[in-house]
């Protein structure tokens, strides 16, 4: 079954550690941090303070997506705040693979993030070397946009790379994820599904995840390494 990961960036920042439980109990095994310095992206967000309370309130995997120019300078931070995993944007890095083992090094899982106009074909040197790729359905900087429709064959497509290279790479989607296309995103072959709006918009979040994952629990492989 492919995972539902609440973006904590539509959450109520008054009370993080209980809407962590919420979607805890709804059946969420993982939390998105969306992080933004508003230089890669026009908008400026959460910072390693807030991981470290999130880190200290909930045993959920913490997903740390950096829409950040040069993440090296930041990554020893969010390593040290108790980042369980952390995704790059190839857009933002210039040496790759020094980047990825940086993250490796540090003890968490690793990610590269792609925009939605970025080419599959900027993976295939790395695609071997790390966790997950998170496909951008949306431009970063914003939450609440509508999900792109060509990005459902981009995740078909990068499913086919892993799997002819036999490899166990899992596939995460953010941007405009709901009830609308979880289940046909699960099946396209991604296994981890970034919902924002839908899950702490909506007025009672845990109940919100709770159906998102029960829309996901028959399709999509599931990322054996979340706890």
């Amino acid at each position: 079954m492919a995972l539902i990961a609440p973006s904590i960036l539509s959450a109520d920042f008054a009370s993080l550690g209980a809407q962590a439980a919420a979607v805890a109990r709804g059946g969420a095994r993982l939390l998105h941090v969306d992080v933004m310095d508003g230089q890669f992206v026009p908008n400026l967000t959460l910072g390693p303070p807030v991981v470290k309370s999130l880190n200290a309130a909930t045993d959920l995997f913490l997903d740390c997506h950096l829409m950040v120019q040069e993440p090296d300078r930041v990554i020893p931070l969010f390593l040290a705040a108790g980042a369980d995993g952390i995704s790059v944007h190839i857009e933002a890095v210039r040496h790759l693979h020094r980047t990825v083992q940086l993250i490796r090094d540090g003890g968490a899982r690793t990610g590269v993030a792609l925009n939605p106009a970025t080419s599959l074909g900027h993976l295939e040197d790395i695609l071997p070397e790390i966790d997950f790729v998170l496909l951008m359905s949306v431009n970063p900087g914003f939450p609440g946009q509508k999900f792109i429709p060509q990005v459902m064959e981009k995740v078909r497509r990068l499913a086919g790379m892993v799997a002819e290279r036999r490899l166990e790479t899992v596939i995460e989607v953010d941007g405009g994820v709901g009830a609308g296309n979880a289940h046909d995103l699960a099946a396209a072959g991604a296994g981890l599904l970034v919902a924002g709006s839908a899950v702490f918009g909506q007025s009672d979040p845990e109940d919100a995840a709770r159906r998102l994952t029960a829309l996901t629990a028959a399709a999509g492989p599931d990322p054996g390494w979340i706890p």
